[in-house]
């Protein structure tokens, strides 16, 4: 019946009598026939090894790619150079085809290299313990708010309308059915409206949650919002660019609480939208209620040092009412890419990188403002993603680039209708002078900007 399944005839008859039922049909006899597949699916026949290899490039060749093309897209998910030295070591046997550590004995490589990007998050971020990575930013972030609620008792939380929107979308689902209440903060000029959220905030609110650079960009002022949060007895969490952190004041010295974001610029390639990995972080005090796994250090009975999972409170190891989150995947090869990343460039290295972003971000920033074919639509300091509006439609301009080979900016309008014309715009250490030079021609209606 299905010949790339190694059963007989035999071994299947037998599993069928052993769950009490006549035939693989029967299995599905709750599924309506309206909806089940009838014969053979409608794909093509098998090819040879050559054809197919010819085939699926094919198809891949149909893809605008960034081999081909310059991206100032950014929105969450940025084109920084990944170092070739990452997939050397990604590629390894006992990484790639590693899974869960549970059994410290015959783990160390792994647990070693996860205790490490645990150090090297925490020194980023400037908190005192962080856990071995969750499955991307937003689910971080989700995490992070039911993490503040568990530990004030309070059931309110503000969010910050500068937060990436799908974070601020998988914040509600997980909210929704944890009985948070989320309440949104406006925004002036780009950044939180920290008026608005000393008027709303309340004996009952949590946390207070913003990102910085937030999703236009700008710089958030993260000492005053916590010390609004602290006032009121309530946490900030920050959800932080990687990258940033290599030349601004980590959340940590700023009063941030607990600290997450998306790790994808960390040595990790876009991939289409993933798998990318979450980082999170928080202080000591509050360690106890991180979600998902934390490698601790330790020494064997001969006194050599070891690593181990440790603080295990998922559903896995305790009572499900008691366990701190379901989380379960810690998206460990994401996270190696990540040390790995961190390691090779070190420091300097990474100081270097956000630099880079911040000139280059700038001089395009200057460059299209010149052209007098747009206008700064905030006037907020920002990092190396900013946000123009434009004479035109966003998406006639963006078509126009594309033509071009350029992958243009994100369309502002999409999550705020107020922001009609807008696009923003990210550079990173990867665009040359040349290609932002192209950008800015090509943005033109006559392609001749001046």
């Amino acid at each position: 019946m299905y010949p790339y399944l190694p059963i007989t005839d035999e071994d299947r008859k037998r599993m069928l009598d052993t769950v009490g039922v006549d035939s693989v049909e029967e299995l599905f006899a709750d599924i309506p026939a309206g909806v089940r597949c009838k014969g053979r699916l409608n794909l093509p026949g098998p090819l040879p090894e050559m054809e197919t290899v010819r085939h699926m490039k094919a198809l891949a060749g149909k893809n605008k790619n960034l081999d081909d093309y310059t991206c100032f897209l950014g929105a969450g998910a940025y084109d920084h150079y990944v170092p070739s030295i990452i997939n050397h070591v990604l590629l390894r046997q006992e990484f790639y085809t590693a899974y869960t550590p549970y059994q410290p004995e015959i783990s160390q490589g792994t647990l070693q290299a996860i205790f490490e990007y645990q150090t090297m998050i925490c020194e980023l971020t400037g908190m005192e313990v962080s856990n071995a990575s969750v499955y991307d930013g937003a689910s971080a972030m989700a995490e992070a708010v039911a993490m503040a609620c568990q530990a004030t008792g309070r059931g309110e939380v503000l969010l910050s309308r500068t937060v990436h929107p799908e974070a601020r979308e998988v914040v509600k689902t997980y909210s929704r059915f944890s009985g948070a209440r989320v309440r949104e903060l406006g925004y002036k000029d780009g950044l939180t409206d920290v008026q608005r959220a000393g008027e709303l905030i309340n004996g009952q609110t949590s946390a207070i949650v913003v990102q910085n650079p937030n999703f236009f960009g700008a710089l958030e002022d993260l000492a005053e919002l916590a010390e609004l949060a602290h006032r009121h007895k309530a946490l900030l969490i920050v959800s932080a660019d990687p990258i940033s952190l290599g030349l601004l004041k980590s959340p940590g010295e700023t009063g941030a609480d607990i600290v997450v974001g998306e790790g994808q610029a960390l040595g990790n390639s876009l991939s289409f939208g993933g798998p990318y990995f979450g980082f999170m972080a928080t202080t000591e005090k509050l360690m106890r209620r991180l979600p998902g796994r934390i490698v601790g250090q330790t020494t064997d009975g001969e006194g050599n040092r070891g690593f181990i999972l440790t603080l295990q409170a998922r559903e896995q190891h305790i009572r499900r009412e008691k366990a701190t989150s379901n989380i379960c995947s810690n998206q460990a090869l994401c996270a190696l890419a990540a040390t790995v990343y961190l390691t090779v460039l070190g420091k300097r290295g990474l100081r270097q990188v956000a630099e880079l972003c911040l000139q280059k971000s700038h001089y395009a920033y200057r460059r299209l403002l010149e052209t007098g074919n747009f206008t700064p639509t905030f006037n907020a300091p920002f990092f190396k993603e900013f946000a123009v509006t434009g004479k035109e439609d966003t998406d006639i301009i963006n078509a126009r680039l594309l033509d071009s080979k350029i992958i243009g900016g994100y369309p502002l309008a999409k999550d705020y209708p107020e922001l009609k014309n807008s696009l923003l715009i990210a550079v990173t250490e990867n665009r040359t002078r040349d290609e932002i030079d192209r950008l800015v021609k090509y943005s033109a209606a006559n392609g001749l900007s001046s």
